[in-house]
């Protein structure tokens, strides 16, 4: 149990022996439906007061405004709920570097790897307009962006509501530029295939894996799809990779057919459905394909130490992630980690994980809705929980980041949404807790403030000692006790 965990613990086990009301009303809270903020607070508060009444509500209670926002209908949910400690971030970066390889319908373009800065809450629709932008995107094309994984295409970002965060630092992305598609089209996926080098000749001697990167195209439906126009865009999308000496060899040829052509013919099939099987082309180029109703199309292109001699795909064999790890992704922090910036940030919108989904009362369906905290209502007694431990699906630590923590004016006025209050928010700092360890063990100590003595002590299990005030912060620092600051000179709390 947390230090954190076992306060609150403690603090609502006290409440409810010290609770007024003995016999709690059923309340059902109304919606906000465009009411004022200062109304609906109210009626919240009132509510809450209706059921929870005690001297530790009275003190150490305070209210945050908590805005929903539907990301399809655009419906505003408000609500007003009560808190009884700050749990603040530490590790945290308003910005994430995002790295994608860009491939152009341009026939000789090559691909360009391009990072770009997006806001880590953001979402699929925020990285494809960075992306337009880094590219200089045309008005008469648009970008399909993949997730490729074992030389496939893994996944399509076709829904601008998909949360960065479903975004793996080591998954590869690719964009391609495409021209703009309709209904009436169809995509094409180009798989190019080779025979895979760790299995025995006699093993399986005709083994194919898919090779390199994936490319992308596009086809009309409304024009007969056959084998010449799929040989035409099987070369149109190669022609970047074309070497140099393969295109002088070509032009001095006289052949009413080029060699190249005939050699991406013999090795192309096509995958017409879902069930992973693949038809060979007519032998007549102009006899038309008969395509699926399902919008892609992927075609196998056999790869061949024929075809190596003209083309060089060096550049499609490996992606770089989507973080590419390097001197500025790993630059430390030039200054020390502010109070107010952790406060920020717990403050800061986001959308909400996929697990905590909301319900939305206009769609009458839930979705990943965007939610923002505002403080709104301030207790006497804030406690301020800074969050050293780390929790992710593999691995979990402890934070030793050093937070420069205000131990005489802490100011929170201008984070209290409620403008209505005549009077600054200030606090001052009375007590503290630090935690030495890891995640497995550890040691607890306090530094807490006689105040009629002016003088801040070290309580270290049975061990008490003064301690100057500049040593009171740390790296150790754990949880905040801070006390309202009073209008009189004296300092003393209301």
């Amino acid at each position: 149990l947390a230090l954190q965990e076992l306060l609150a613990f403690l603090l609502d086990g006290l409440h409810e022996d010290l609770n007024r009301v003995k016999h709690k009303p059923y309340i059902n809270s109304r919606d906000a439906d465009g009411r004022p903020d200062e109304e609906v607070a109210d009626e919240f508060w009132a509510n809450h007061i209706a059921r929870n009444d005690s001297i530790i509500v009275d003190v150490c209670q305070g209210q945050y405004k908590s805005t929903l926002v539907c990301p399809i209908c655009n419906k505003v949910s408000v609500t007003f709920d009560p808190f009884m400690y700050l749990s603040l971030p530490l590790q945290f970066n308003t910005t994430r570097a995002i790295t994608v390889t860009v491939f152009s319908c341009d026939k000789t373009a090559l691909p360009s790897t391009i990072t770009v800065n997006i806001s880590k809450q953001g979402r699929c629709r925020d990285l494809m307009q960075a992306l337009t932008n880094a590219c200089s995107l045309k008005q008469s094309e648009e970008l399909k962006l993949a997730e490729i994984r074992n030389n496939l295409v893994h996944r399509l970002f076709e829904d601008p509501l998909i949360p960065l965060s479903s975004i793996k630092d080591d998954d590869h992305l690719a964009a391609y530029k495409l021209s703009k598609s309709s209904e009436n089209t169809v995509l094409l996926k180009l798989v190019l295939r080779r025979r895979d080098q760790k299995a025995g000749e006699r093993e399986n001697p005709v083994q194919l894996k898919p090779y390199g990167t994936p490319l992308l195209s596009l086809a009309s439906r409304e024009n007969a799809l056959t084998k010449g126009k799929i040989q035409c865009i099987v070369e149109n999308l190669l022609s970047p990779f074309r070497k140099e000496e393969s295109i002088m060899s070509e032009k001095g040829k006289k052949a009413k057919k080029s060699s190249t052509s005939e050699v991406i013919a013999s090795k192309l099939s096509l995958q017409l459905d879902e069930n992973n099987k693949t038809v060979k082309l007519p032998d007549n180029e102009a006899e038309a394909i008969k395509l699926p109703p399902s919008a892609t199309v992927t075609i196998y292109l056999d790869w061949t130490p024929e075809l190596a001699g003209m083309y060089d795909i060096t550049c499609l064999e490996g992606l770089p992630e989507v973080l590419k790890y390097g001197p500025a992704t790993k630059k430390a922090r030039s200054e020390p980690l502010s109070l107010y910036a952790c406060l920020e940030a717990f403050l800061r919108e986001e959308p909400l994980v996929p697990d905590e989904m909301w319900f939305c009362p206009q769609c009458n369906e839930r979705r990943q809705a965007s939610k923002k905290l505002d403080l709104w209502r301030l207790p006497e007694v804030l406690v301020i929980h800074l969050k050293r431990f780390s929790y992710s699906r593999s691995m979990k630590h402890k934070l030793e980041t050093f937070v420069n923590f205000p131990i005489h004016d802490l100011d929170l006025t201008k984070y209290v949404a409620n403008k209505n209050l005549s009077q600054p928010q200030l606090y001052e700092l009375y007590a503290l807790t630090n935690h030495y360890g890891g995640m497995g063990s550890g040691h607890y100590t306090a530094y807490i403030k006689l105040l009629e003595e002016n003088r801040w002590y070290n309580f270290d299990d049975s061990h008490i000692s003064h301690i100057n005030e500049d040593d009171v912060k740390s790296g150790a620092a754990y949880v905040l006790f801070y006390r309202r600051k009073s209008d009189d000179a004296s300092g003393n709390t209301k």
